[in-house]
Formats: structure tokens, C-alpha cells, sequence
């Protein structure tokens, strides 16, 4: 939601932004030099320090800026643990993080109450603008919020909590093939993506290796306006993905799909146009639209382990790296069943999700023969 400030309100956000700044910074620094990520040590070596550094910061606001350097070193020591690159957490920006001790919402007269610095224990009161798609999430129960500034504009990005709805459980499962030729084909022969997000990203690529030879401070500012211009770009891209593949399922249904994490240092590494948009895939981000999209439709959305997916025959489960004929044609060796790879990678992340919770198929048939039913020959 978008707050509607004054100038005067403008530079009291402003200020307490710093100050969480200076806080997240203080704490993430005593972590990296000490080696520490335990929550509750870093908050007694670090807290009255932390609270005559951010004078103006109410407790529970420099409670949360040590909750957010936590995270932050958790997250760069993992990195170092399994032997990547890694430094110490640092922050220009780091956006004040609220919860129900430091704000409120009053969904009727649209307006919220923030605690920021100078405020002598009263809130500061900002009414807002509720966008058109949120609508639906008016009167609902509020969790935390980010305090955004973006371009002079304040923003408060709420997490609330939504009513699980009351659906049938259904049997339907639907697997899910996410590449980065197609974004995502489905076991129900459905084919997500278009061309044009592929040339999008091929010009936003050409403009960057242009700006970035020459190097002068305007085209590193071009730069930056192009990294969040990108940054916007594959976000809407995963919104529409997402939003179409849960609608294509049947409520309550499950959709299974591959567990990608550490992707990019697990596959072989190439070079050229393959490797740079392995680099930009953004399948995480993905992965958390199709799980809180589908918690909306009771649809459950499970991760399954997706090795041998792209080489296994989901006709007869003969398994061979040979049998990926080429980005997108699958012949399987041994029974010389031919389709679109991605689509054969679907049905065994179905079969695999059936398979883990030994499903018995109708008919007695085994799973890999389900995956052949209703498909014909491409």
C-alpha cells in the first residue's frame, strides 16, 4: 500500500530508516567478526549498544533489525559452509521491519499508525491507498510490514493472514516442468511462456553489455535503473506463470514440482546465452507465487526431488542420458516412445509425487503407465 505523506512525515520515515539501518548494520558487523548467528547471543552483545547507536528506534524496532542481521548471517555463513563465496552483510537501505507491537491498520478509515523516531510514544498516523488488486485482502488479520521507499514514494508492504478456504480435497495432481527454453509445461500438455519474455531479456542483456563497456558514471546510473527495471520484469513474468498454472488445476488439487535449490552449482556449467540466463532464473521466487496463489485455492504445492525427471521414458521407465535427443525431443531408447522432453520431464515429477506416497494406480496399472493415457506421439 502507497502512504500519503508530507514533506515532514517524508524526512521522519527517513530517519527512522537510518537509524534501523545503522542497527541492522551494527549487529550484522559484530556477527561477522565474532562468527555468530544465534539469535538470542547477538541480541545480549549487541542491544545496548545497538539501543545508544539508534536512540530514536523503540525497542522492539532494534529487536527487529537483529532479527533481520540474523537472517542476513545465517544466510552468508550457509554460503561459506558449502564452500561459496561469501561477505559480510551490509545494508544502504535496510527496510524497517513492523509487527503488531509497532503498528496498526485501521482497514475503515484506511490508515496506519507507525512507531518512528521522535514520536514521544505516540504513532505516526499516514492514511494510505490500497491498490486495486489487494482489494481483497481489505479487513484482514495483519502479521508484519516492510517500511519501502521507492523512487520519494513510502510504502508498507503487509503480510496478512488469509482464511484457508473450504474446499474438497481433490485427487487431481499435476506436474510441473520448469526450464528455461519453457518456463513451464505442465502433465496436462500445456505449454506456460511466450517468446516475447525471451527477447525482453536477450535486449535488456545487449543494452547492459553496452553500457557496462563504456563505464561512464551515467551509464552505471542507466545501469541501475536497468537492474530494477529487469528485476520488475521477471516478477510480473512469475505472476503470470504462476497465476496460470494454479488456475489450470482443479481446487484442492496438488501440484508437484521440481525441488531446484543449489541448481546452479549442481548442473554443468556452459557458456554463452545458456549460462547467463541459468544466472537470471528466478525459480524461488516462482516457486513461493505458486504456493501462496495456490494456499488461496486449497491446492497444495509439494517439491519433489527431480533427478533422472528429463532422462527417465515416463512410458516404459527406462532410464538413459541418451535419451534426450536434443533440447526438446525425447526418444526413448528402449521402447522408441517420442515426445516433447519437457512435457515427458512432467508426467514423471506426477508419477514421482504418486510414487512417494505409493498410490495405487485404478486398474492395477504401474505408475509410469498412467503418464501414457490420454498422450499421443509428437
Amino acid at each position: 500500500m502507497c502512504l500519503r505523506t508530507t514533506a515532514d512525515q517524508r524526512r521522519v520515515l527517513a530517519e527512522t530508516s537510518s537509524q534501523f539501518t545503522h542497527a541492522f548494520n551494527m549487529v550484522a558487523c559484530y556477527g561477522w567478526q565474532s562468527h555468530e548467528k544465534n539469535g538470542v547471543r547477538l541480541h545480549h552483545a549487541t542491544y545496548y549498544q545497538a539501543k545508544a547507536q539508534a536512540s530514536g528506534l523503540v525497542s522492539d524496532l532494534i529487536i527487529q533489525a537483529r532479527v533481520k542481521a540474523t537472517e542476513a548471517l545465517a544466510s552468508a555463513f550457509t554460503r561459506l559452509k558449502n564452500g561459496r563465496k561469501a561477505n559480510q552483510p551490509r545494508s544502504k537501505f535496510c527496510p524497517p521491519r513492523y509487527n503488531v507491537k509497532t503498528y496498526s491498520i485501521d482497514w475503515d478509515s484506511e490508515t496506519a499508525a507507525l512507531s518512528v523516531v521522535g514520536s514521544k510514544g505516540k504513532r505516526l498516523r499516514l492514511r494510505f491507498t490500497l491498490p486495486t488488486y489487494a482489494a481483497k485482502y481489505h479487513g484482514c488479520e495483519v502479521d508484519t510490514a516492510d517500511l519501502i521507499c521507492k523512487k520519494g514514494k513510502w510504502y508498507l508492504h503487509i503480510v496478512v493472514t488469509v482464511p484457508e478456504p473450504e474446499v474438497i480435497s481433490s485427487s487431481e495432481i499435476v506436474g510441473v516442468d520448469l526450464g528455461i527454453c519453457h518456463p513451464a509445461v505442465t502433465s496436462k500438455r500445456k505449454f506456460y511462456g511466450t517468446a516475447h519474455w525471451k527477447e525482453v531479456d536477450r535486449r535488456y542483456f545487449r543494452i547492459k553489455r553496452k553500457l557496462q563497456s563504456k563505464g561512464t558514471k551515467s551509464a552505471k546510473r542507466h545501469l541501475r535503473k536497468l537492474a530494477s527495471k529487469q528485476m520488475r520484469f521477471h516478477r510480473d513474468c512469475d505472476h503470470v506463470l504462476s497465476r496460470r498454472i494454479v488456475d489450470s488445476a482443479a481446487a484442492g488439487a496438488t501440484i508437484a514440482i521440481e525441488n531446484l535449490t543449489e541448481i546452479r552449482s549442481r548442473v554443468r556449467q556452459r557458456k554463452g546465452e545458456q549460462s547467463r540466463r541459468l544466472h537470471s532464473w528466478t525459480f524461488r521466487q516462482l516457486r513461493g507465487f505458486l504456493t501462496y496463489k495456490g494456499e488461496e485455492r486449497g491446492i497444495k504445492v509439494v517439491a519433489i526431488d527431480p533427478r533422472h525427471t528429463s532422462q527417465t521414458c515416463s512410458r516404459c521407465g527406462f532410464q538413459s542420458r541418451h535419451n534426450r535427443k536434443s533440447q526438446s525431443l525425447f526418444v526413448c531408447r528402449s521402447c522408441g516412445y517420442t515426445l516433447n522432453a519437457d512435457l515427458n520431464a512432467s508426467y514423471n515429477i506426477r508419477d514421482k509425487h504418486l510414487a512417494s506416497f505409493s498410490i495405487a494406480l485404478a486398474g492395477g496399472l504401474p505408475s509410469n503407465s498412467l503418464s501414457s493415457q490420454g498422450s499421443q506421439e509428437l
